[in-house]
């Protein structure tokens, strides 16, 4: 945890001042709806948007950092964001369910034992029918620059087979400050069965 709450003393590449294009195109189609939750919220970028668009809103990180700068542009954009320092991992201990469930660049940091504990803690934390979108880099994204993991298709679709109902998975980009990073990614919309 060190490390990446250190890395929010910074400007860490994938935190892009605004939120992921991604996540404003589903927010615009209609995608996000109700309740939501960002999960991995970083500096509050995308929970802001959500929020900004009238959603009632929640953001966790484990990154006290994070979650410190996330609250204060929360506070400067009078917007109000429930941000707090929560574990992924325990997401039921929020004590809260929520309509759409949001990640982004958090599935790829993650090893494989903690991926169907993920998954459990998301489905505690999704009303039935629930949605669950995730950005995540994919396998097709050149690995000569180092960063997270990449994932494939298939781990996404192993990932959420139980108790989920897996929507669509297509080619997307994850924006960072790199310009060296094509950011390749993969956008997966799941749903709790």
């Amino acid at each position: 945890m060190h490390f990446f709450d250190d890395v929010y003393l910074g400007s860490p590449p994938w935190e892009i001042g605004r939120p992921q294009s991604e996540f404003v195109r589903l927010e615009s189609e209609g995608e996000i709806v109700g309740r939501v939750l960002d999960v991995g919220c970083g500096t509050g970028e995308n929970a802001l948007h959500f929020a900004a668009a009238g959603h009632p809103t929640w953001g966790v990180d484990f990154a006290p950092n994070a979650v410190r700068r996330a609250k204060a542009k929360a506070q400067e954009r009078h917007l109000p964001v429930e941000f707090h320092v929560a574990s992924a991992l325990e997401l039921e201990k929020l004590g809260e369910q929520f309509d759409t469930v949001t990640d982004c660049g958090l599935f790829h940091t993650l090893l494989d034992p903690f991926r169907p504990v993920y998954s459990r803690s998301l489905q505690a934390s999704l009303t039935p029918g629930g949605r669950f979108f995730v950005l995540c880099f994919s396998e097709d994204e050149p690995t000569d620059w180092g960063g997270p993991r990449r994932v494939s298709q298939a781990e996404l679709r192993t990932t959420f087979e139980d108790g989920w109902d897996v929507r669509f998975i297509r080619r997307a980009r994850f924006e960072t400050t790199f310009r060296e990073v094509e950011g390749k990614a993969w956008l997966a919309a799941v749903r709790r069965a």
